[in-house]
């Protein structure tokens, strides 16, 4: 039986974008991997099948440039990232980038994540005391990986608004179907961005600092360092990628840890437990993914899962749907926290497993621990979710004490 997975997960419609797990669990029922006609790809609802698509060598990271000279910025800081080059280039990259971007250098900021997020709570704690709301999203989850990541590279913090906004721009592009008006504001963040990152380089170079950005500015191996591009793509990657994945992991796995009662009890009497909490936010990862679709192409034909997919072809990863797969996770639709393995692929595999996990992890560590030492026990006073498939996640997440009778 041909299936057309389009039929199954109309990424237009509203329901879908809603609430994806049925859709997914729907073609999960039918096929491991099937041709989507509107997508003009193949798409994985397993996984085993997400897995390997992550991890065969065969399926590479091919960035496509996107025709006319208006769109050079934003192809060439894609064209020379870590995200979409290949080796030997990704290789090369990757070896340079980590020598900067190292655990220990991440886990030296857990004092200042810890700081940043006292400040962040106070500012809603005193919207919470006029018997307000507070949003989780604006007020909290948004700012905090912003200035973590402004600090790591060295960035004025009252640029962190200019940094949100041109990532926001610029991550737009992943989602199926973008308007004329978004096509528009990413090629203007993507110059913008640029043009800010290399005058913050250019002077990082002549006046080295603790920084990120210096080490990155100053990463070698032997006679090899990053580009003038390469160096951009990588500062401006770093932002995206690792803010996008703390606030909409946040905000995804808060949401539901609110909605799950005997979850909540149990993280709220055991909030001091550090295994606990980090076992707390793999489920959040894991229950309402950050990211729902990873895309790869075909460098020659390769079996996934049955499924020939031909040379030149496509094929997703669909994230999110392997995350929610019943062959992997018991009780795969609920969310518990104390979930042992939890052998989610929320940051990918294989090599390009997300470099900056380490950061990702520490900040949802500290935060959700944090916001529920402050306030306790909270309750969703009103959710405005994204229209956004690939990137999974909330425009808004007004939250209220629980009022007790």
């Amino acid at each position: 039986m041909t299936v057309d997975a389009a039929e199954f997960l109309d990424l237009f419609d509203p329901a879908v974008v809603a609430d994806p797990y049925p859709h997914y669990a729907a073609l999960r029922a039918v096929a491991p991997v099937a041709w989507h006609s509107g997508l003009g790809t193949y798409v994985t609802s397993t996984h085993a099948a997400a897995f390997a698509v992550l991890r065969d060598r065969k399926l590479g990271r091919i960035f496509t440039p996107k025709p006319g000279a208006e769109w050079d910025v934003f192809n060439w800081l894609h064209a020379d990232s870590i995200l979409d080059s290949e080796p030997p280039k990704h290789t090369r990259l990757r070896r340079l980038v980590s020598s900067a971007f190292t655990r220990g250098h991440i886990q030296r900021m857990a004092p200042r994540i810890v700081e940043l997020t006292a400040g962040l709570l106070d500012e809603c704690a005193a919207k919470l005391a006029d018997g307000g709301t507070f949003d989780a999203i604006a007020d909290y989850a948004e700012p905090l990986p912003v200035l973590v990541i402004a600090e790591l590279l060295g960035a004025p913090t009252a640029d962190r608004v200019l940094l949100r906004d041109w990532s926001q721009a610029i991550v737009k592009m992943y989602e199926p179907g973008p308007s004329a008006e978004q096509l528009l504001a990413a090629q203007i963040a993507a110059r913008d961005f640029a043009g800010y990152v290399e005058e913050l380089a250019g002077h990082r170079a002549a006046h080295p600092g603790e920084d990120l950005l210096t080490a990155l500015v100053q990463a070698r191996d032997g006679s090899d360092r990053l580009s003038p591009t390469e160096l951009i793509a990588t500062a401006v990657l770093l932002l995206n990628a690792g803010h996008e994945a703390s606030v909409n992991g946040f905000g995804n796995g808060l949401a539901a840890l609110l909605d799950h009662s005997p979850a909540l009890d149990r993280v709220l009497d055991n909030v001091d437990d550090d295994a606990l909490i980090e076992s707390l936010v793999e489920e959040m990862l894991r229950f309402d993914s950050p990211l729902h679709l990873f895309e790869r192409t075909a460098s020659a034909d390769v079996e996934i899962a049955g499924m020939t997919v031909p040379e030149g072809a496509k094929i997703a990863a669909l994230l999110g749907a392997a995350n929610r797969d019943p062959a992997v996770f018991d009780a795969a639709d609920t969310f518990d926290p104390t979930r042992d393995p939890n052998r989610h692929i929320a940051f990918g595999a294989g090599i390009h497993f997300c470099i900056g996990a380490p950061l990702a992890r520490l900040e949802m560590q500290i935060s959700v621990r944090a916001l529920l030492k402050r306030f306790g026990r909270l309750q969703v006073d009103r959710a405005d979710q994204r229209e956004t498939f690939v990137l999974r996640g909330f425009h808004s997440l007004l939250l209220a004490p629980v009022v007790r009778p």
